[in-house]
């Protein structure tokens, strides 16, 4: 996995998170809200979106299902990366669609973590 979308409202957050991946390898885009997120996985194609929940307009549970149940989007996995830590939140995110969950202020290891067992189970690439 090399181009990465991060979905969140937050600028503080879009900066630590891009930083961290940038850091580690990984091309970076971001988008403010669900709308933009759509708009750019369409284009840009990402292989990980980064997404948070609590944005205004769609929230991130909302997209989250839209890009699962979307045939040309499925494919793509999704982090959840949210302040919002109660278990029925991370079950919720998980039945949306997402492949994880991680509570913010996200912790680097794990996030790298979590990438790095995505792109473990991901299928090669046809030649």
């Amino acid at each position: 996995m090399h181009k990465i979308l991060i979905v969140d409202d937050s600028p503080t957050e879009r900066f630590y998170l891009t930083d961290i991946l940038v850091r580690a390898g990984f091309a970076v885009s971001t988008a403010v809200n669900g709308e933009e997120a759509i708009d750019k996985i369409r284009a840009e194609r990402p292989q990980l979106i980064l997404m948070d929940v609590v944005m205004p307009g769609a929230n991130g549970f909302q997209v989250t299902r839209a890009i699962a149940r979307d045939p040309e989007l499925s494919g793509i996995p999704v982090i959840i990366c949210s302040s919002k830590n109660q278990e029925t939140d991370r079950i919720w995110g998980m039945r949306q669609g997402a492949r994880d969950y991680l509570i913010k202020p996200v912790d680097p290891a794990l996030l790298l973590d979590a990438i790095a067992t995505l792109d473990a189970q991901a299928p090669a690439a046809a030649a």
